[in-house]
C-alpha cells in the first residue's frame, strides 16, 4: 500500500541566487502512513510550514520528489490541479479568506470548483457543517455576521466539504481562547476517527500535539529531527526543551517526580495518563477539573 505522503529528499530554496539565499526545507525524507494523524512541531522558522505547503503544490521542490498516495506530485505539472483537490490545506487565520455572501456559497465554492453536481454538493456542505458544529440556521447567513470560532469552523468546513483524503491544518485554533481551541480541535478528531483519513495538525502547543495527535513530526533548522509516534517523541522531553520546544506542563511534573525517586512512569504527556498514573500508584480513583 503506497503511503499517504512520502518526500524523498526535499529542498525548499527561498531567493535562490539571490544575496537572499534561504534553506527553508533541507534534504527532508519522510513517509507518513494513510490514516495517521500527525502533529508537526517545531520552532519558529523551522521550516514545518515551508514543508506542509508542499504537500499540494503550493509550493514546488526546487530539488527532491513529493508522492501523494505514490504519485509523483510534479512528474506531469499541468495535473497538479487534481492533487490540491486530494490536499486540503488549512491556513493560519482560514477566516480571511472567506468572502462569499453567504457561509453556504463559501462552504460550496470548493466542491464547486471540482465540478461536482449540485445534489452531491449540498450533501457535502450539510455534513461538513455537521462535523464542525455549525447549526443549520447559520448557513444562510453572511460569514461576517459569526463569531471568530464561528468562522475558523466555516472554513475549516469549506476544505473539508472538498473530502480530501489528506487534510492539513496550520495553528488551526491561532488566536482562539482555550474553551474555543478544544472545541474545534476535538471536532478534527471526531472527524479523523470517522473518516479515516490522514491528518496533519502544525501547532506550537505540545499539550495540543499530546492530545490529539498519534505521531509527532519535529522539525528544526529546516532538517526533519526526528518523526515517531507521539509517545516516543515526548519521552524525549530533554532533546524536545533543548530544541527551544516546551513539553506538556505534565511531562515536566513526573520527570520531576521521578528525578526525586517516585515510582512514575517517565512517559506522561496528556492529563488523562497522569490521572491514571497516580491512580495506580496511590490506588484510588482521583478527581481532576
Amino acid at each position: 500500500m503506497p503511503y499517504a505522503i512520502e518526500t524523498e529528499h526535499l529542498t525548499y530554496i527561498y531567493g535562490q541566487g539571490t544575496p537572499f539565499e534561504l534553506h527553508a526545507v533541507e534534504d527532508v525524507s519522510l513517509r507518513i502512513n494513510e490514516g495517521a494523524f500527525v502533529g508537526v512541531i517545531g520552532h519558529t522558522g523551522s521550516g514545518k510550514s515551508t514543508l506542509i505547503q508542499h504537500f499540494n503544490g503550493l509550493l514546488k521542490p526546487t530539488s527532491g520528489r513529493i508522492l501523494i498516495g505514490g504519485q509523483d506530485m510534479w512528474a506531469e505539472p499541468k495535473k497538479i490541479r487534481s492533487f490540491r483537490f486530494q490536499v486540503g490545506l488549512v491556513f493560519q487565520y482560514p477566516e480571511y479568506q472567506l468572502f462569499e455572501e453567504t457561509v453556504y456559497k463559501d462552504m460550496a465554492y470548493g466542491p464547486k470548483n471540482m465540478g461536482l453536481k449540485e445534489e452531491e454538493i449540498d450533501k457535502r456542505v450539510r455534513q461538513a457543517a455537521q462535523f464542525v458544529g455549525l447549526k443549520e440556521e447559520l448557513l444562510q447567513k453572511s460569514p461576517f455576521e459569526l463569531s471568530g470560532g464561528q468562522k475558523r469552523r466555516v472554513a475549516i468546513a469549506g476544505v473539508i466539504a472538498m473530502n480530501p483524503k489528506v487534510l492539513v491544518l496550520d495553528e488551526p485554533t491561532a488566536g482562539l481562547d482555550p474553551k474555543g481551541r478544544d472545541r474545534i480541535l476535538g471536532q478534527l478528531k471526531e472527524y479523523h476517527q470517522e473518516e479515516k483519513n490522514t491528518m496533519l495538525l502544525v501547532s506550537h502547543s505540545m499539550e495540543d500535539v499530546a492530545k490529539y495527535a498519534d505521531e509527532a513530526l519535529v522539525m528544526n533548522r529546516s532538517r526533519l529531527y526526528c518523526h515517531d509516534t507521539v509517545e516516543n517523541v515526548f519521552a524525549r522531553a530533554g532533546d524536545m526543551e533543548s530544541l527551544g520546544l516546551s513539553i506538556p506542563q505534565v511531562t515536566k511534573v513526573f520527570s520531576l517526580l521521578k528525578a526525586q525517586g517516585m515510582p512514575v512512569s517517565g512517559s506522561i504527556y496528556t492529563v488523562e495518563q497522569g490521572v491514571r498514573e497516580l491512580e495506580r500508584l496511590f490506588g484510588k480513583e482521583v478527581h481532576h477539573a
